[in-house]
């Protein structure tokens, strides 16, 4: 278990998405999600995130049912602020928004302290809970100003009185959570598809900016919403499908890892985790055996010949710690 920040709060070097079980792109049934938070559990994952966004709430009920029969004192669990739902017709669905589940409700942005604290409520409300470890500012890309002088302080207030034990930040980008870390006193930034295989723009300004301040940062996107899992014609790459140029690169990473008997997953878990100021990697997934093959390629250990040909090959940065290197012995 890594400490986040200067927290107490800790989370396990693998950790659960809660996002895919809430019927992202396609429906998940409630026994297969339960299952996969159970199968998650039972590889070892103590740290569960999810967020009011995922699903319209519905990620938040499920991942509390399945925790409910664990002791509370033995898992950790995240949450995120600044979309806030209000009930709607409930006419349509929410596929506009990538989850395949009625209207119900629709999202409204609020970093106000009202907002937020309106928010948390209805998150522990739909998770069965009476507290949360860890509250992120949701996704503030076009809402810096009210994040910085309302939603930072009211998780910052939020923290002081106990009602959350860590708070930060979570973003698909890494020019703000830098800001964050330099600006403000957050515990962690959960960076989601900017520190992988294929983009690595967070180790320019995020990750070293993290390890200077005592930050800890959680790593989400890992495939980089599959393409990393499974490289072909098709598969998404930050949501959307990904352009033939990058398929091509992931094809390559994942020829080097065949020639020296490992997997493209196991490549792209490692070197996530590999990074001195990585507390933990989130992976989504929606099934027993998707959250099973993950464990298994997070435990693999990757060959030192994998590094020595992706640098070679042009296909990772030199300055970028893998496993076994000094700078970089989060995982191996």
């Amino acid at each position: 278990m890594n400490r986040l920040g200067g927290s107490g709060v800790e989370v396990s070097a693998l950790s659960f998405g809660a996002a895919a079980i809430a019927n992202l792109y396609t429906e998940v049934g409630e026994e297969q999600a339960h299952e996969a938070v159970e199968a998650a559990w039972q590889r070892g994952v103590r740290y569960f995130d999810t967020a009011p966004h995922y699903g319209l709430g519905l990620s938040e009920r499920r991942l509390g049912a399945a925790l409910r029969g664990h002791p509370r004192d033995r898992y950790t669990v995240s949450t995120k602020v600044g979309r806030r739902l209000e009930p709607a017709d409930g006419t349509g669905d929410d596929l506009a928004h990538g989850f395949a589940v009625p209207a119900t409700h629709r999202r409204v942005w609020d970093f106000s302290a009202d907002g937020i604290r309106r928010t948390l409520e209805a998150s522990l409300e739909r998770l069965g809970l009476d507290r949360v470890d860890v509250v992120y500012l949701h996704d503030p890309d076009e809402h810096a100003e009210a994040a910085f002088r309302e939603g930072y302080p009211a998780l910052e207030k939020l923290r002081a009185e106990g009602v959350v034990g860590a708070i930060g930040a979570g973003m698909n980008q890494s020019a703000m959570l830098t800001r964050f870390v330099r600006d403000t006193d957050v515990d962690v930034v959960l960076c989601a598809g900017r520190y992988t295989l294929l983009d690595q723009s967070a180790l320019t300004d995020l990750l070293p900016a993290a390890l200077e301040r005592g930050t800890s940062v959680v790593i989400g996107g890992a495939f980089n919403s599959g393409l990393l899992a499974n490289p072909e014609p098709g598969a998404r790459y930050n949501y959307t499908a990904a352009p033939s140029e990058l398929v091509a690169r992931a094809l390559r990473l994942k020829s080097v890892a065949d020639r020296h008997g490992t997997t493209l997953r196991a490549v792209a878990l490692a070197f996530c985790a590999a990074h001195p100021a990585v507390a933990s990697v989130l992976v989504g997934a929606r099934s027993a055996h998707e959250v099973r093959d993950c464990a298994h390629q997070f435990a693999a250990r990757v060959p030192d010949a994998v590094w020595r040909d992706l640098r070679a090959e042009g296909l990772l940065p030199a300055e970028a710690p893998v496993p076994g290197e000094a700078s970089g012995e989060g995982h191996s």
